[in-house]
């Protein structure tokens, strides 16, 4: 049965037109990486693919991360940007690099 709701419940709900898929990310760092080479390796993933691409990440770690990327604004990621925070990803020479599916960041 279908159900007809309201937009301002559909927004609330963060279904329909204000879904938000997203999906997560994890690699790792060589073993006896410097902090700063991590920092600065994180800060240029923010900077050169996550910012300029509107995405926005919540992770965490030290030479194993892990976290989510989806969008800054209400949307939807793409294979793309999967694409786009991998192939970055594998030219640092980073390893056990995963993404995962796309996935609904509010219901899966």
């Amino acid at each position: 049965m279908a159900t007809n709701r309201s937009r301002r419940l559909r927004k609330k709900m963060h279904i329909d037109e204000f879904q938000e898929v997203g999906f997560s990310v994890a690699w790792r760092f060589p073993e006896g990486t410097p902090e700063e080479q991590i920092d600065k390796t994180v800060d240029d993933l923010i900077n050169e693919v996550i910012e300029p691409n509107g995405l926005a990440f919540d992770g965490s770690g030290y030479l194993a991360w892990e976290g989510l990327i989806c969008m800054q604004q209400i949307g939807k990621c793409t294979e793309e940007h999967q694409a786009l925070v991998k192939n970055w990803l594998e030219a640092r020479q980073l390893s056990e690099i995963r993404t995962s599916d796309l996935f609904d960041v509010w219901w899966d």
